[in-house]
């Protein structure tokens, strides 16, 4: 049945989110784009009568017998990818026995799909709130243990063989998430002496050949694998080092006379004085290629955290200020790998140095240190915790648009959300188009954040301190978005938003 036939069975919204559905690669997010904006044309909207068209029996003809399918089966199987991803983005706001029902129809497909199967399965994990069972097939199963057998002594202990030692041959099968941590339990209690080789050396041992009788390398020949390895890493090392060296001769000959003055300065705990301010002065003569190997020659981005302080305070001594250019080099090397490599949080002399650096050079800060770590899509507590410190206490009222706009730009999570809480508590000058973007985004974020406390409680100062913001699109758009809030704010949420007047 081809689609012109099969979208006579939907009604006018529904054809809209078939035909998304139906563009290939790009299918989920055309179908949750079209969805966002019928449900901010009409926050009554709902998919009820889209999923029920779906689960509906067709006839259709095959191998001359006239048999009964869902609807659902008789699509592409791009349109049966996309329609799942589409509903794992968007299935907390979605009755639960009508999702469930639509993939019980998909389950009775005649082509047999690996990646639909584990699709419906870890689909109805999440509505049922279960871990129970595994979305590995019994196929995947069996490969996985081929691929495992061909490591070399694969009995051994702490060796790819231990992930399957819980593995069932008949009846049962092991999630990922168990033969995962199996793994990184047997690694972690490998005593045998291996466990010091270098991640190079361990590559090498692993023995894809299909013979049996091939089960380790020879030694002579691995010992002379390692060793080419280890010998193409140091000469990139040096080569890197060489380029900088090469760089380093095209320096003015009192640059160079600057940077084992600074070096050592950085290195130990002497005090700083008009001297090292004097040394400093250097970067004020740099163009911007200078700039960057002067800092790769001190090597701004391994000195200590206990030096930054003294050497941030000559840094703001030095008159006239940096240019945003040099600003920004010196911000990247000296903080950008130190925030980014955060796992708790900073240290008082990390703080102190960025937090003095933000106040004097506040849009070289943004743009060198505090965009590329939202950009990364790494951002944790640790880092959001600094962050809402810089956009609180050391940037303008009219810096901070700029760390917004990029908010807007990037993936959101909980410590994310974080840094948007303390923007919208610092009372931003928003634009009606920037306000508009942001009230789009929370829609599309809603789905994800349907029971985050975060989430809801941002959206609560959305909606008590922006008030004036709020036009009869916006409020559209954010009426669509409480549907979405599963948490024991919704009732002030909604009550929130009527207090809105247009």
């Amino acid at each position: 049945m081809d689609l012109k036939a099969l979208l006579q069975r939907f009604d006018g919204r529904s054809r809209l989110l078939v035909h998304a559905l139906h563009l290939g690669a790009t299918g989920t997010n055309n179908a949750q784009t079209v969805f966002n904006k019928q449900r901010r044309c009409d926050p009554d909207f709902t998919l009820t009568p889209f999923l029920e068209t779906l689960c509906q029996q067709e006839a259709y003809v095959r191998e001359d017998v006239l048999v009964l399918k869902p609807l659902v089966c008789l699509f592409s199987e791009d349109f049966k990818r996309n329609l799942l991803c589409f509903l794992h983005l968007i299935h907390p706001g979605l009755p639960k026995d009508s999702v469930l029902h639509l993939l019980q129809c998909l389950t009775q497909d005649d082509k047999e799909n690996q990646w639909a199967c584990a699709l419906i399965k870890q689909l109805q994990r999440d509505i049922e709130g279960t871990r129970k069972g595994t979305i590995l097939t019994s196929n995947c199963t069996e490969t996985l243990k081929s691929l495992c057998a061909r490591f070399r002594d694969a009995n051994a202990k702490g060796r790819w063989a231990s992930c399957f030692e819980g593995l069932k041959t008949e009846g049962k099968e092991t999630d990922v998430s168990v033969l995962y941590q199996k793994k990184r339990k047997s690694d972690n209690m490998d005593h045998d002496g291996e466990v010091q080789e270098d991640h190079q050396s361990k590559r090498v041992k692993m023995d894809f050949s299909p013979s049996k009788e091939q089960e380790r390398l020879p030694e002579e020949e691995e010992h002379k694998m390692r060793t080419t390895q280890q010998n193409q890493s140091t000469a990139s090392v040096s080569q890197a080092h060489s380029d900088l060296l090469g760089s380093s001769k095209n320096l003015p000959d009192h640059m160079k006379a600057a940077i084992p003055v600074i070096k050592e300065l950085l290195d130990t705990k002497s005090e700083w004085d008009e001297s090292s301010v004097s040394a400093l002065k250097v970067f004020h003569e740099c163009d911007p290629d200078e700039v960057e190997v002067l800092c790769s020659l001190l090597c701004l981005s391994e000195a200590s955290e206990q030096s930054l302080p003294q050497f941030c305070s000559c840094l703001l001594e030095l008159s006239p200020d940096l240019s945003h250019s040099t600003a920004s080099a010196v911000i990247t090397h000296l903080l950008l790998h130190k925030i980014v490599s955060l796992a708790e949080p900073a240290s008082r002399c990390l703080v102190t140095a960025v937090t003095s650096l933000c106040t004097r050079y506040p849009r070289p800060t943004c743009q060198a240190l505090i965009e590329p770590v939202l950009r990364k899509g790494q951002t944790g507590s640790a880092q959001a915790e600094l962050l809402c410190r810089l956009v609180v206490d050391c940037l303008e009222p009219h810096h901070r648009p700029l760390v917004f706009r990029t908010i807007l730009e990037v993936s959101w999570n909980e410590s994310v959300l974080s840094v948007i809480h303390a923007l919208l508590d610092s009372k931003l000058d928003l634009s009606e188009e920037d306000f508009s973007v942001f009230t789009d985004q929370l829609c599309s974020q809603s789905a994800y954040f349907s029971k985050s406390m975060k989430f809801a409680k941002m959206l609560l100062s959305v909606l008590t301190k922006y008030q004036s913001h709020v036009n009869p699109a916006c409020h559209h758009t954010l009426s669509s978005c409480l549907s979405f809030n599963e948490t024991f704010l919704k009732k002030s949420l909604q009550a929130a938003l009527k207090r809105i007047s247009l």
